[in-house]
């Protein structure tokens, strides 16, 4: 069954949690290896976002995600001149969700952050 990624990043990290109040130290472990390799292989790398984009664990919970990356911008040359941090935050709506981009909006980076993410968010992935 098909899933999309913000709905089977919310489950993991609910199992996660479930694991971790209940001692179940191998089940939270592949639940953490699981979200290790949906950052890796379903969110945000690359063309800017050079570093990646991890899911921070701990202040993730069932009612929201909490993604850290950073974005290498370029000037009118060409050349490398600079990052920004960014937290993106996710939480439910009626439909599917709500971002929030925090961090420096240095040439306008939140639209373009908030388009990327929104559709990284809503790929569809095996659940």
């Amino acid at each position: 069954m098909k899933q999309k990624v913000y709905q089977k990043i919310a489950s993991l990290i609910v199992a996660r949690e479930n694991c971790a109040k209940n001692g179940n130290d191998e089940w939270f472990d592949v639940h953490s290896e699981k979200l290790d390799e949906i950052a890796k292989n379903h969110l945000p790398s690359g063309s800017g976002v050079d570093s990646g984009t991890q899911i921070d664990l701990d202040r993730s919970t069932g009612k929201k995600i909490v993604l850290h990356t950073s974005y290498h911008h370029m000037n009118d040359g060409g050349m490398y001149d600079g990052w920004t941090d960014h937290t993106i935050t996710v939480t439910p709506s009626f439909l599917d969700f709500d971002l929030k981009i925090s961090g420096r909006n240095r040439n306008d980076i939140k639209d373009y952050l908030g388009d990327l993410f929104y559709h990284a968010l809503m790929e569809e992935i095996e659940g």
